[in-house]
């Protein structure tokens, strides 16, 4: 014989806990020590050189998307298929970004007004710009992110954090360099149709 079931307790139990509250587990800017074979100082600094490299990718990141939305005239579906690949490309690093900081025991970067007062990218305006402005905004973007990203592996590297030297040279540094060379193809004055 089974139980008589209170059906306002079966009820509650399909209904979502929403709405929940609780304080932070960690505090941006803070490290938590993981079996990583890092000192605490070692992964805080690749944390906080790793968070500007992040917020600096997400707005690269999303330039491209904005760019691919508004992009204009004779290249337009060439430009609007390369930039769409390019955010793409950016976005995967994002995450390789999020996730070495997570495994550093730091916290990531996530929120658009947290990446926006941290970038050192220049903002755009709101409005539509012109081919060889979007391009040649793009190549500042890259080349802020490469510098940075040069000196931080080299510091990685003097501190024994393969991991984080690894993924700015391999992936960061590679990546962003063959972006580069893709867009700044697009800024050289050649005839289209003649041959001078």
């Amino acid at each position: 014989m089974s139980k008589p079931r209170n059906t306002a307790a079966v009820m509650d139990r399909a209904r979502p806990l929403d709405r929940q509250q609780a304080h932070e587990i960690q505090a941006f800017g803070h490290t938590t020590r993981m079996p990583i074979a890092l000192s605490q100082n070692v992964a805080k600094q690749s944390v906080e050189n790793l968070n500007q490299v992040l917020a600096d990718t997400c707005t690269l990141r999303d330039l491209y998307k904005k760019h691919h939305w508004q992009v204009a005239g004779a290249t337009f579906y060439q430009l609007h298929l390369l930039f769409d690949k390019h955010y793409e490309e950016q976005n995967d690093l994002v995450d390789q970004l999020a996730e070495r900081i997570q495994s550093l025991g730091g916290v990531s970067i996530a929120m658009a007004p947290d990446v926006a007062e941290t970038t050192i990218i220049p903002r755009p305006p709101k409005g539509r710009e012109e081919v060889p402005v979007q391009i040649s905004r793009l190549l500042h973007g890259h080349e802020i992110v490469l510098k940075e990203a040069r000196s931080m592996a080299r510091q990685a590297a003097e501190a024994g954090d393969d991991g984080t030297n690894d993924l700015l040279i391999s992936d960061i540094i590679r990546g962003n360099e063959k972006q580069v060379w893709f867009l700044s193809q697009h800024l050289v004055d050649v005839p289209l149709v003649k041959a001078d």
